[in-house]
């Protein structure tokens, strides 16, 4: 370009009308000097603008390398208040047995207010054009404090383990919720596999409650557990040919506890892993019907929680730390919306297949001398039911929502989102009321952005002690014998016996 218009300087030079020529020299010289020099700077502007040109291209690069990077997050701040009714062991007497309560108290606590923070950080990024990254950090923490408020963890909670990690109120680090790679349109296919720290907690229909417009997790809300596993999956458009009913199958594997390096040919614990089927058998729009079933095998007594169990007298009360059989667990759910009106129905069927160990042990009884080992498959079953109704020209949705448990239903929740126990754990009834309101900031500024406030009522009311355990026996809280046996493990920190709760909750969210 700076050639072709020193050409065209030059061709001006020549081209200058014959009068020119009648002029000075000194005048004709200096007409020269001052083309050469606006020449001069013309060629300077026009290398600037090359240069930038050029810098612009080679950064462009990097620029799209940045832009394959898309990041979003969520944000809560929540209040909880919560009064609830326990029993615990009164009076004691020594029999041939051991210690054993004579009579139960009735204990009232009260948490008249906890507040927490929550932050998530999620990404995703593609590697290849079918090949992705999807991640998410997440830090969970209760104001004033670095650590659990023992209060979550004893009452119907977990001590920290791989399946409470983010889910559980703990400290201000950040830690990986979830970290996996998809490899999407296998071979042309709509096959996928998948590979890495899963997807799986905040399951339907848990997203209405949440105030989320859509599904956050792969399992229903009955397999609320973060663990890391395989899954290979297809999805299909027309179901049994069924036109325009889209679907998707996946079949996947997950460890749920890793043993470690142990010596042959002796005694250990073995690892616990999950095997199943998720299945969307359909969905489209705002309806989805869905099945999961899948194996638990070789579930542990306990694990080693550093040693806080089996510090407890755990140990004492259940044996040596062993694998004691398998858990086999279905469950499915139906939701979809007609106009403003959400609603879903879900049911679960659990199934203990203990080994020589037992499962749901009358551990009491045994040390009475007037029970054994329990080897029978107990099934567990359980009902949930909600309706929410959005009310949109004002920024309303009111919801509720109930379930039930059997006595010895097994709801796989360790990443449950309530701030005490499980509801969808519970052994007994659950009530919950809820109003979430979304606040009126502005226009969204992206895709993601939304801001809310919810405000939700929980009354828990127990029929049986315990939660998701399997070892021990849910002791009927209304029985005289049988609520003596719970109040003893209760006295010893190793059984939930909590007869009635009430929880209020109110919280502050933005999604961004």
């Amino acid at each position: 370009m700076i050639k072709k218009l020193s050409v065209l300087a030059l061709a001006g030079l020549f081209a200058l009308p014959s009068a020119a020529g009648a002029a000075s020299n000194a005048e004709l010289s200096a007409k020269i000097e001052q083309l050469t020099r606006e020449l001069a700077q013309m060629r300077d502007q026009l290398e600037e603008q090359e240069e930038t040109f050029y810098e612009i291209e080679e950064s462009a690069e990097s620029w799209d390398l940045a832009s394959r990077v898309q990041f979003s997050g969520d944000f809560r701040a929540r209040y909880d208040w919560m009064e609830q009714e326990r029993m615990t062991a009164d009076t004691w007497m020594v029999t041939p047995g051991g210690p054993f309560p004579a009579t139960t108290t009735e204990v009232t606590d009260k948490n008249s207010g906890l507040w927490t923070t929550r932050f998530r950080l999620n990404m995703r990024v593609k590697a290849l054009e079918n090949i992705e990254f999807k991640g998410r950090l997440a830090m969970y923490k209760a104001w004033g404090m670095q650590d659990a408020p023992a209060s979550t963890t004893v009452w119907g909670g977990f001590p920290a383990f791989d399946g409470t990690a983010t889910r559980q109120v703990s400290d201000s680090a950040l830690y990986v919720d979830r970290a996996f790679v998809n490899w999407n349109n296998i071979a042309g296919q709509p096959i996928w596999f998948s590979i890495g720290r899963r997807p799986t907690t905040d399951g339907p229909a848990a997203h209405l409650r949440m105030g989320m417009d859509k599904r956050m997790a792969t399992p229903t809300a009955y397999m609320d557990w973060p663990f890391d596993g395989i899954s290979i999956g297809y999805a299909y458009w027309n179901l049994f040919g069924i036109n325009d009913a889209p679907g998707r199958i996946r079949v996947c594997y997950g460890r749920g506890f890793e043993n470690g390096v142990n010596e042959e040919d002796t005694n250990y614990t073995s690892d616990t892993d999950f095997a199943g089927v998720s299945w969307d058998i359909y969905k489209k729009g705002n309806s989805l019907a869905y099945i999961q079933s899948f194996i638990a095998m070789d579930v542990f007594n306990y694990p080693d929680f550093n040693g806080m169990l089996m510090d407890m007298g755990y140990a004492g009360l259940v044996g040596d730390r062993d694998n004691i059989g398998n858990i086999y667990h279905t469950s499915a759910v139906y939701m979809d919306k007609i106009g403003d009106f959400n609603f879903f129905l879900s049911g679960g069927w659990s199934q203990t297949d203990p080994s020589d160990e037992g499962m749901f042990n009358d551990v009491i009884g045994m040390m009475m001398g007037t029970a054994t080992v329990n080897d029978d498959k107990e099934n567990g079953y359980n009902v949930h039911a909600g309706v929410r109704y959005d009310i949109d020209n004002i920024g309303l949705k009111v919801g509720a929502e109930y379930n039930w448990g059997s006595q010895y239903w097994i709801g796989m929740t360790p990443g449950h989102d309530d701030m005490y126990s499980a509801k969808l754990a519970a052994r007994g009834d659950v009530y919950e009321l809820y109003m979430i309101y979304d606040l009126p900031g502005g226009e969204a500024i992206s895709k993601f952005g939304k801001a809310f406030m919810r405000l939700g009522y929980q009354h828990y009311d127990f029929d049986y002690a315990g939660g998701m355990d399997w070892n021990m026996m849910p002791y009927e809280l209304d029985d005289n014998t049988e609520s003596l046996y719970a109040a003893a493990l209760e006295a010893q920190g190793m059984m939930d016996t909590i007869t009635e709760r009430d929880q209020v909750y109110v919280t502050f969210e933005a999604t961004f």
